[in-house]
């Protein structure tokens, strides 16, 4: 028999002109299929296609054939011009059969034979280096055991880029996951297990037995860590399961339970006579509840606690209980000891986790490392849920080296490690992907120009993107941008210093991003240059205290950065008794960053400068706030200050490494060049101006004893604090601080500014007359630029 006859697909509308006028075009497709599987037709190279195959077709006439040769000759010094390569597509689907050759009739089961066709095209000479490729992932989950990793030979060029896309944006899965069927957990049997359970729960929970299905080995937790747990991890309903703990999620006081007497702080004391104190050990606290008496500690009770500071969480393993004492203490020492004296409440607060014995509520599981059994108390509707046990130890991918490489539409989830890690990278590109359900972060880039763009991040054990990247010494910058993505819910597991979005280095760019609740930082930055700007910002900083939306610190050369045009507000966490949550938090002596046209509702104190100098607060707007405005002269008064003897503290010796007095560090950043000249504990050169304080409770100004021997040398000015309805009470005033003025209004006439105007996104100036007529060279904030908005990848807002 002959080759199987079929009708010649097109890729464009000039093909199907020809292919209609000359029917006889019905061909066998075996000398042509590997080059329609591997084409993609623009209109002037479908016209050569078909009219080559009417020169080499015996069911035509001269006249035709002449025709089509005239044609080809026509339009073959612009196809094959180096300015024209054609675009190559590959398919993939997730219900491929195997040995696919990449079609749409045949594709590749995976993303890796994908790349890997595409390697050995290029080495073969098939594939041109001016020739495009587009990898089209169909829908479906697309299960990895190994990371999918891309190097410098997988890259593209700035005009002909390799694309993996999603066909239909959303529906295709890069899965580091095992799906357990549910039918796999049955009641819970074994006697001695049910003994250890609480009555009210032996009958409900369920138990699957991973030792045919997850044979690899399970590792056991370290003694104490910051971040995330050893994996895997469970997800039902691509949710995060809360691994059973005691107090539970819904209990008093937030799921926490609390202390206040440290038995031993365990930190060193050199000059103990003790030999035993004078070096760290594990600190011991006293509870006095009786609940550690039901706990297997032989088989490992962890506690997640805030030990000293509210910004400071480590896991750290019971080592004892003196049920007679009723003292608990460590298996390891925590770096600042236990109760060792914090700014923040006077008790310290802790959970316990991994604990068989408090699997009590729906959603909660425990896993039996030693036995393979993973026990799990299902919602009542478990049966019909997607259970998954998240298992992959690497990212799920993985670039190095690698330029020119766009991701479109696809889903990543699943891991035990990061997401996606990109190292040494250049201008490579997520745009509309998800990256959620991973115990570590979703995304980490060091490289140059490259752009998470569209994204959505959720459900992460510790941060959402980290950016590094760019050159600190030469000031080179390094374009990396994050624009137009959702991140919340992150920092599950590592409870502070995991933000949404950490940039270092030179020259970030982060924004129109919407982040929202975390326990800690939205955005943690260090370095020069970065421009955050247009980011919305929401419940944060919910579990932590002496911390920050916009957290910086430490550092006098850290400068450049622009802070501007974001919306920070409803933040919470903290203590009751101290106002510690910050909108914008500059610690430590932290110098040279802008503060501009920002929008404050709602936080613990929207803006904080710690001892720092050469910073521009400008054109800001602080409603509800009960702290308007901080700042402090730490640097006068803390043994720390440029003393490397405390971690961080070594100001000078940061500034020596940028080689900061000469260019082009001392032209960018002439006050630096000269700061040790300059009275360098003081916080001097900071500049006040034209910002608007709305009804803060507390202070306005909070300035310390020895900012205020400083006012004549710091630049304050047309700065207003208003209370809106003339309150006589409540509401904070500035009497004693230069270029403060104070305006009131009455219950008859309020103020109006913000509030109902904010809530619906419309404020973009002050329309009051009285505000327009004390500060008239307030400039226009655009609230309505930011934030989330819709674009190719996004086609939909969230509901806030």
């Amino acid at each position: 028999m002959g080759s199987p006859k079929v009708f010649l697909p097109t890729a464009s509308g000039a093909f199907l002109q020809i292919a209609s006028k000359y029917p006889q075009l019905s061909i066998p497709l075996t000398k042509h299929k590997m080059f329609l599987a591997t084409r993609k037709f623009s209109k002037k190279s479908s016209y050569l296609f078909a009219a080559s195959l009417l020169v080499d077709c015996p069911f035509v006439g001269d006249t035709t054939r002449r025709w089509a040769l005239g044609l080809m000759f026509g339009w073959v010094a612009l196809l094959f011009s180096p300015a024209q390569g054609w675009a190559i597509d590959l398919h993939v689907a997730a219900n491929a059969q195997p040995g696919g050759n990449g079609s749409q009739a045949k594709p590749f089961k995976s993303l890796t034979e994908a790349r890997d066709r595409i390697r050995a095209a290029r080495k073969s000479g098939q594939l041109k280096p001016d020739q495009a490729v587009n990898v089209l992932v169909g829908p479906g989950t697309y299960r990895i055991e190994h990371s999918f990793k891309l190097t410098a030979e997988d890259s593209g060029s700035a005009a002909a880029p390799v694309v993996y896309r999603a066909i239909q944006p959303g529906t295709a899965l890069i899965s580091g996951g095992l799906t357990i069927p549910s039918d796999s957990f049955v009641a819970v049997s074994d006697p001695e297990i049910r003994e250890r359970l609480d009555e009210s729960v032996r009958d409900k929970v369920r138990v699957a037995d991973l030792t045919s299905m997850f044979p690899k080995e399970i590792s056991q937790w370290k003694t104490s860590f910051r971040g995330t747990p050893g994996g895997p991890w469970l997800y039902v309903d691509e949710q995060p399961m809360t691994l059973a703990r005691w107090p539970n999620l819904d209990a008093e006081n937030e799921g926490w339970a609390d202390f206040s007497k440290a038995i031993d702080s365990g930190l060193a004391d050199p000059d103990s006579e003790d030999p035993a104190r004078r070096k760290a050990r594990p600190g011991a606290f006293e509870f006095r509840d009786p609940r550690p008496t039901r706990w297997n500690l032989d088989e490992g009770v962890w506690l997640l606690g805030f030990w000293t500071h509210d910004w400071s969480d480590e896991v750290i393993r019971i080592g004892a209980y003196d049920a007679e004492k009723q003292v608990i203490r460590l298996a390891a020492p925590h770096n600042y000891g236990i109760m060792a004296g914090t700014w923040g409440g006077s008790k310290r607060r802790f959970f316990a986790f991994n604990v068989l014995e408090e699997l009590d509520a729906p959603g909660e599981w425990y896993l039996d490392r030693k036995g393979r059994q993973l026990y799990y108390y299902p919602a009542e509707t478990a049966s019909s849920s997607s259970i998954v046990l998240a298992t992959l130890p690497q990212s799920l991918v993985r670039m190095e080296n690698a330029h020119h490489i766009k991701i479109e539409g696809l889903r990543f989830e699943y891991g035990i490690a990061d997401g996606i890690s990109l190292k040494e990278t250049t201008a490579v590109e997520f745009a509309g992907c998800t990256v959620a359900n991973v115990s570590r972060g979703g995304i980490s880039i060091n490289g140059t120009e490259n752009t998470i763009r569209s994204c959505d991040l959720y459900n992460l054990g510790t941060a959402g993107i980290s950016v590094r990247g760019g050159d600190r010494k030469t000031l080179t910058p390094a374009k990396n941008l994050v624009v137009n993505s959702h991140i919340h819910d992150y920092g599950k597991f590592q409870r502070s210093y995991a933000a949404g979005i950490s940039v270092k280095g030179c020259g970030q760019i982060v924004r129109n991003n919407l982040i929202h609740d975390a326990p800690h930082n939205a955005i943690l930055y260090g370095g020069n240059e970065h421009l955050m700007e247009r980011n919305e910002i929401y419940r944060v900083v919910m579990e932590t205290g002496d911390s920050g939306a916009f957290y910086t610190g430490r550092d006098w050369t850290s400068q450049g950065n622009v802070l501007r045009h974001n919306y920070i507000h409803d933040l919470g966490g903290g203590d009751s008794k101290h106002v510690n949550t910050m909108g914008v938090y500059l610690d430590d002596c932290d110098s040279g960053d802008t503060i501009e046209g920002n929008v404050f509702v709602r936080a613990g104190r929207a803006i904080m400068i710690g001892g720092g100098r050469d910073n521009r607060v400008v054109n800001n707007l602080v409603i509800d706030c009960p702290i308007g405005l901080h700042l402090d002269s730490r640097g006068m008064t803390w043994k720390q200050w440029n003393n490397p003897k405390y971690a961080g503290w070594n100001l000078e010796e940061k500034a020596e490494a940028m080689n900061y007095r000469n260019p082009p560090w001392s032209d960018r950043y002439p006050s630096l060049a000269v700061i040790m000249d300059d009275s360098p504990r003081q916080p001097l050169h900071n500049a006040i101006l034209r910002n608007v304080f709305v009804d803060c409770s507390k202070q306005v100004g909070s300035f310390s004893g020895g900012v205020m021997k400083l006012l004549d040398k710091l630049d304050i000015a047309d700065n207003l604090a208003v209370n809106t309805t003339g309150a006589a009470k409540g509401i904070a005033s500035t009497k004693d601080i230069q270029g403060f003025t104070n305006i009131a209004g009455s219950t008859e006439n309020p103020v109006q500014v913000g509030g109902s105007e904010l809530s619906d996104g419309s404020f973009t100036r002050l329309k009051d007359a009285r505000l327009t007529e004390a500060l008239s060279s307030f400039e226009e904030i655009p609230f309505d630029k930011i934030g989330l908005f819709q674009d190719n990848y996004r086609h939909t807002l969230p509901v806030k």
